[in-house]
């Protein structure tokens, strides 16, 4: 498995790995998939913290980060998300090398945190914590434990305060 920066060819496959990762219902397309081509369209995307995962020549998963405001501060954070792996490559590790690669690339482009929403019992693994415990604020306080950031390098405890994506996501 190699893991890349997404190049303009991966960008159907990207939206169909979304579209099956996160299906709900058949013929549905789910939020995660035009999610990305509005965070890329709106300039949000981060190009260097755009991977996919590729398997015998074919994009398997993706993951992104894109621009975030922590308190009042616009470049400390990035928002990762959404991370998604064809159903047939779940479980296969593909998900994990994706965040591994992603959160040392925020780190290395110095970044201070990366923030998610996402299942507590998948992302401690990689060191993320409850937001709150570093007095991040969630948009919505009903996420709880679901809204986590880990800190980077370059992380400083005065980057905290209230946390807000990109635009597109309010939009979902």
């Amino acid at each position: 498995m190699l893991i890349r920066r997404e190049t303009a060819a991966d960008r159907a496959a990207i939206h169909a790995v979304h579209s099956e990762a996160f299906r709900r219902e058949p013929g549905i397309t789910p939020a995660e998939a035009p999610l990305v081509d509005e965070l890329r369209a709106e300039g949000d995307l981060i190009d260097a913290l755009s991977l996919v995962a590729v398997r015998d020549g074919a994009v398997v998963g993706h993951v992104c980060c894109s621009r975030a405001r922590v308190g009042d501060d616009t470049t400390a954070a990035v928002g990762l998300g959404p991370l998604g792996v064809l159903p047939a490559h779940q479980k296969s590790g593909v998900g994990s090398a994706l965040v591994h690669a992603v959160v040392g690339a925020a780190d290395a482009l110095g970044y201070g945190l990366v923030v998610l929403l996402g299942n507590p019992a998948y992302y401690s693994r990689f060191g993320f914590v409850t937001a709150s415990d570093l007095s991040i604020t969630a948009p919505d306080p009903q996420w709880g434990p679901h809204f986590q950031a880990r800190t980077l390098a370059a992380y400083e405890p005065t980057q905290a305060g209230a946390f807000e994506y990109a635009p597109a996501f309010s939009r979902i």
